[in-house]
């Protein structure tokens, strides 16, 4: 009787421990503090800069993590905020600079087809870590390029910082 719950107890042990270990988080994928870093960054940047925008933030599997849309924001760049943000991390690159690789002649021309939709063009940057290690990606949407580059690379560089 005694061996038998003692099987019992290590059996139940023994599938507490692995269901912990089963939902650790991944040593290379943005945490929720290091995800509302970046969105809050960027977004302090955009307001510092005037320039209305959404801002998502995708963990390294390009699943949604944070996001925000500013007040008066326009509700087009929601979509394209998150699909910049999302295409920044299927691929590893600037979306401005795999922008320059979609266009006709390139040598992935048409690839924005793929993927459900891609967004080939500036505002979208993958998130690395302090090792370089690409853990997500930041999107943002609604500013011209330029503005959407400049507040999107704030808040990828924000992980790099100690604050």
């Amino acid at each position: 009787m005694l061996t038998e719950q003692i099987k019992k107890y290590g059996l139940m042990l023994f599938i507490a421990v692995i269901s912990i270990q089963l939902n650790a988080q991944n040593p290379f994928d943005i945490s929720h503090d290091q995800a509302m870093k970046a969105l809050e960054i960027a977004k302090q940047k955009a307001e510092s800069m005037n320039v209305l925008v959404n801002i998502a933030v995708v963990d390294a599997g390009a699943n949604l993590k944070s996001f925000v849309r500013m007040d008066d924001s326009f509700l087009g760049s929601i979509d394209v905020a998150i699909k910049k943000a999302k295409t920044a991390r299927y691929f590893d690159i600037d979306t401005g600079e795999l922008g320059k690789l979609t266009q006709p002649g390139g040598i992935i021309y048409n690839i924005e087809h793929s993927n459900g939709g891609l967004m080939t063009f500036t505002g979208g940057v993958p998130i690395k870590n302090k090792k370089g290690k690409i853990i997500g990606a930041i999107g943002v949407s609604g500013g011209t390029i330029e503005e959407d580059r400049i507040i999107a690379n704030a808040g990828a560089a924000s992980i790099l910082t100690k604050n």
